[in-house]
């Protein structure tokens, strides 16, 4: 090991390890995406579909992504770099950090309507139980273009003023505040929601089996949230796993996020859909349930504008962890060049960012009409980041992983050099990554580039 590699910092304990990786799995897909997706997918059953999914794709790749990262103690570009020198392996990382760029283009911009709608909620201003105002409302927000602008430059400062800390006083500090706040905030709104006449049919809408939902649709469906929930793909994992500590159990960790993401995402639905249904209203998915529905929901609700204002409040808070791993990609690349240190590294992702983050922005307002291939900017950073990018990287991953790598350097790897007693999941691991995982993300990429 280089002298350089043993001053790069990392997380300081095995707790900051758990919660920054499973900041970087918690989003918006976990308020508005998944719930959704459970209920109108078959409720449990569509979970029993997505837990299968999650162990063949997403676990194994996140798994292997970490393996590399904490390996070669490098950004996303050098950890190929330092493990497959005179190759051109490192392109798929510099695909990740593209992705992780794009992505925060437009993901900052969606995270500024969260900020925007908690200023709203406190305000009182989306009192009404007709959800003609809060449309009324959302409408209004994305049409101004200096508004959109002030709150996704507002997000960008805030995400990187915390990354400004580093790794262990900034992301890692954050994170394990953030994350406990997240899961009271939510049970606290849950046992609010669970108390209100006719919850169970919200509770049937999210849990009870309907295998009758169940289509080949349904199943490609699972398979592409299992994928995307995880970070994985696009630099993230690759990048918090080169500050793992050594003594890291990195399939332990990796799983416990995994449940952990997986518990967010049902307790969101337990906060959404009993209110819901109690109410009359009809369940929606992405921006229309929680800019729309959501604030007539919480009107209907006695003290209605303290838990609309908490609920925006813990949605706000879940995508801070996934913008502080993303931002921290192409961060690291800039600070591990040797051209910048780490905090110019920050300032200039975070203008880099203000202004690649524009046309996006704009895209619903004075860019509306301008398109390529069809696509505002917004949805083409969308379609590029997720559909194409990530699903690439993620095959290749496996390929690298299962066939270059093998399974003896991943025994030692993940073994943590034979101190862990994992050589049984290393040899279920392997040939997944090998075969079956690579084969599923191939659908996951077809499906997305609507080949079928």
């Amino acid at each position: 090991m280089t002298a350089a590699v043993q001053r790069r910092e990392g997380f300081a304990s095995r707790l900051g390890v758990l919660t920054a990786t499973l900041g970087s799995a918690v989003g918006l897909g976990n308020i508005w995406k998944f719930p959704y997706m459970t209920g109108d997918g078959g409720g449990a059953a569509f979970l029993l579909i997505y837990l299968l999914a999650t162990l063949l794709v997403g676990l194994p790749i996140m798994i292997g992504e970490i393996m590399l990262g904490r390996s070669a103690r490098s950004n996303a570009v050098g950890t190929w770099k330092r493990l497959a020198p005179g190759s051109h392996w490192y392109l798929v990382g510099a695909a990740g950090v593209l992705a992780a760029f794009l992505i925060m283009a437009f993901y900052t911009d969606v995270v500024g309507w969260v900020f925007t709608f908690i200023v709203k909620a406190a305000s009182g201003e989306l009192n009404a139980v007709d959800p003609k105002v809060g449309e009324a409302a959302f409408g209004a927000m994305v049409s101004n273009p200096w508004h959109s602008l002030f709150w996704q430059w507002g997000v960008l400062i805030l995400v990187g003023s915390i990354l400004l800390g580093g790794v262990a006083k900034g992301i890692e500090k954050t994170t394990k505040i953030l994350m406990p706040v997240l899961f009271i905030m939510l049970l606290a709104v849950c046992v609010r929601s669970l108390m209100l006449p006719g919850a169970g049919e919200g509770l049937s809408f999210l849990f009870k089996p309907d295998f009758s939902k169940v289509t080949v649709d349904v199943v490609l469906n699972a398979m592409g949230l299992a994928f995307f929930k995880l970070s994985i793909g696009m630099g993230t994992m690759m990048t918090y796993g080169s500050y793992f500590r050594d003594d890291a159990d990195i399939p332990f960790v990796t799983a416990r996020v995994m449940l952990a993401d997986l518990l967010v995402s049902l307790l969101a639905g337990i906060a959404i859909f009993p209110a819901v249904f109690s109410y009359g209203f009809t369940p929606a998915a992405g921006p229309g349930l929680l800019f729309m529905t959501m604030p007539a929901v919480f009107s209907s609700l006695p003290f209605g504008q303290f838990f609309m204002t908490m609920f925006f409040l813990l949605t706000g808070v879940a995508t801070i962890g996934a913008m502080l791993s993303l931002f921290e990609v192409p961060v690291a690349l800039f600070a591990g060049s040797g051209l910048l240190g780490r905090k110019p590294a920050v300032i200039v992702t975070t203008i880099a960012l203000a202004v690649f983050g524009v046309p996006a922005t704009l895209s619903f307002s004075t860019m509306a009409d301008v398109t390529l291939f069809g696509k505002n900017a917004f949805d083409l950073y969308d379609f590029l980041s997720s559909n194409v990018i990530l699903p690439v990287g993620g095959i290749c991953i496996c390929l690298y992983t299962g066939w270059i790598w093998g399974r003896e350097r991943a025994q030692e790897a993940l073994s943590n050099a034979g101190t862990l007693a994992n050589a049984a999941l290393v040899r279920v691991w392997h040939p997944l990554v090998c075969f079956v995982t690579p084969l599923l993300v191939v659908l996951v990429l077809l499906r997305g580039l609507k080949v079928f």
